[in-house]
């Protein structure tokens, strides 16, 4: 009996975990923290042996393949160690994708992702599609595979899922843009950053589809150095000969497989970075076969992704925004491109190797306020101390936001669009804005 051992027991360790026990594998899964409960009791069901808060050597190295959770990253000693041994690493999506015939739908991009994502998976569950979501959003694609299969998946790809992918083919590919991200990950080089996302195109053939933002200079660059075999679907934001979606005047426009055209008021999602969004969406739905009438009517009726530039509420006049997934210079730059009111910008957490260049002229143009949420602000005070605007440095979540309270005055905005990481001082990115929406709720 071939043996797969699982490093990493969340959503896609667990799931990968079934599912290959369902295959009837050896199964063993190892995570260098505590499991949560909800995870413990399904590897428990599945009779599944695992061990926590360690890794025992001798119950790894013995594996015939190990399935890698996409957080470890590729310097960790058990990595190291298996690499030694040339035992092959693979990635959850990697494994599932072997045990199911589905369409296959995957969005990747250093920003607008888990929007299109969510939006490409609102039109089709609205139009009767039996479809999954799966990936950094949604539950495992292995667990869905093992126990509630489905004719599409749409899945969101992270460059850290994409590197342990190698067979895997997806059905229609969505590369959003590419803009510096992780490159604490990626030895801080852009291009094997971008090496990674462009993995998105491989194993595809002339009967799959690539979606792309034709505007994307680096996009526009890599796909010189591709012989790519699938069909090209590129969009942009003005028509040209070179794209098959566009905006032109009031009006958001898709000239195939099926032309289409909706007046952009009556889109959902406000924006230009959602007009992408939404391009990319429309464009993947005419792909899968969605009629007209049912993208016009999923476009109209998405109802937005928690944490992207999501509406707190107003106190005493001062609007407040959670953007807590603006975990990059770029995302932040969308955000604050978007505001038509004064701005106090909370900014801070993990440096992954940010050039905060990028927002500066809109930060001069649209701030009142800087407040810094991190352990280490001294890079973003290198970056904006020369600007004249008030600046406040805090360490928990509600002196954050008694600070912007403070700062702000009424028809201005607080937003929180902090251009990184959130490890230092939070969980993940959820909890740094659900703090957020607590404190704001409490003023």
């Amino acid at each position: 009996m071939r043996r797969i051992v699982i490093l990493g027991a969340a959503e896609s360790g667990a799931g990968a975990a079934v599912l290959a026990k369902v295959k009837g594998f050896d199964v063993f899964v190892s995570d260098m923290s505590n499991i949560k409960d909800k995870y413990k009791d399904l590897l428990n069901r599945h009779e599944i042996v695992w061990e926590e808060g360690h890794h025992t050597d001798e119950l790894i190295l013995n594996a015939d393949e190990v399935i890698k959770s996409p957080g470890i990253p590729e310097n960790a000693p058990m990595i190291q160690k298996l690499k030694a041994k040339n035992i092959p690493i693979i990635s959850e999506i990697e494994f599932a994708g072997r045990y199911t015939n589905a369409k296959m739908i995957c969005i990747t991009g250093s920003n607008g992702k888990t929007t299109t994502t969510s939006l490409i998976y609102h039109i089709l569950k609205h139009a009767g599609y039996d479809v999954g979501l799966a990936g950094n959003i949604g539950r495992s694609l292995a667990l869905q595979v093992a126990e509630e299969p489905h004719d599409y998946y749409v899945i969101e790809l992270s460059s850290f899922q994409l590197d342990n992918m190698y067979e895997f083919k997806a059905d229609i590919a969505v590369l959003m843009n590419i803009t510096p991200d992780h490159l604490d990950r990626y030895d801080f080089k852009m291009q094997n950053y971008v090496d990674s996302k462009m993995r998105i195109i491989q194993n595809q053939t002339p009967q799959d589809a690539f979606v792309f933002w034709n505007d994307d200079p680096i996009v526009a660059a890599e796909l010189k150095k591709y012989d790519i075999k699938a069909r090209l679907c590129p969009f942009g934001e003005f028509k040209s000969d070179s794209v098959i979606g566009y905006v032109d005047e009031d009006s958001y426009i898709i000239e195939g497989p099926v032309p289409f055209n909706m007046e952009q008021e009556e889109l959902a999602l406000r924006g230009k970075h959602n007009l992408y969004n939404s391009l990319a969406a429309g464009i993947t739905a005419d792909l899968a076969g969605v009629s007209n009438e049912q993208i016009r009517e999923g476009l109209k009726t998405f109802e937005g992704v928690e944490h992207r530039l999501e509406k707190v509420g107003r106190v005493r006049g001062v609007e407040f925004i959670n953007d807590s997934k603006a975990t990059n210079v770029n995302a932040c730059w969308y955000a604050l491109d978007s505001m038509r009111t004064p701005v106090v910008l909370i900014l801070g957490g993990k440096d992954k190797g940010n050039d905060y260049s990028e927002i500066f002229d809109l930060v001069k143009e649209k701030c009142i306020g800087l407040v810094f949420l991190g352990v280490d602000n001294s890079k973003l005070h290198a970056a904006f101390d020369g600007f004249g605007i008030p600046i406040a440095d805090v360490k928990s979540m509600k002196d954050c936001v008694d600070e912007c309270y403070k700062m702000a005055k009424p028809g201005s905005t607080v937003l929180l669009s902090p251009c990184c990481a959130s490890f230092d001082l939070f969980k993940n990115m959820e909890d740094r804005g659900e703090q957020f929406k607590e404190c704001v709720r409490n003023l």
